[in-house]
């Protein structure tokens, strides 16, 4: 009994200590948060931060890339139709996910410029 309680906490704990507590790229973040945020950071942090948001940012251009490739495989009489419609909000959305993602992600890119550290890999 007692092994297994104490098998229970050492798995909260891990869980508490791994990648679940780590932040993720936010689209809805205040951008005058991410930047008091920012600045708090070291340029470990700040990189770590930017290559969130970079990777986010290009899987939401590949989703893009991917709905573009389905409107333009519609014929041009169902272009008007539903589904032609429903591909194009889609894409409205990821669009302004994106605008949102790389807004935050040049809060960071910019105050990891300022602090001189390594932006390497960092062009979106």
């Amino acid at each position: 009994m007692k092994k297994t309680i104490l098998f229970l906490l050492v798995g909260v704990l891990l869980l508490n200590l791994s990648g679940c507590s780590k932040k993720s790229a936010d689209e809805t973040m205040p951008l005058d948060q991410v930047k008091a945020e920012a600045e708090k950071m070291d340029t470990s942090q700040l990189r770590t931060m930017a290559l969130r948001y970079k990777d986010t940012i290009a899987a939401k251009q590949s989703e893009l890339s991917g709905i573009s490739e389905q409107i333009k495989a519609i014929n041009p009489a169902e272009l008007l139709g539903e589904k032609a419609k429903q591909l194009k909000a889609q894409m409205s959305d990821i669009e302004k996910s994106v605008s949102a993602l790389k807004e935050r992600f040049n809060i960071y890119y910019e105050q990891l410029k300022a602090k001189a550290g390594d932006l390497s890999g960092l062009e979106i």
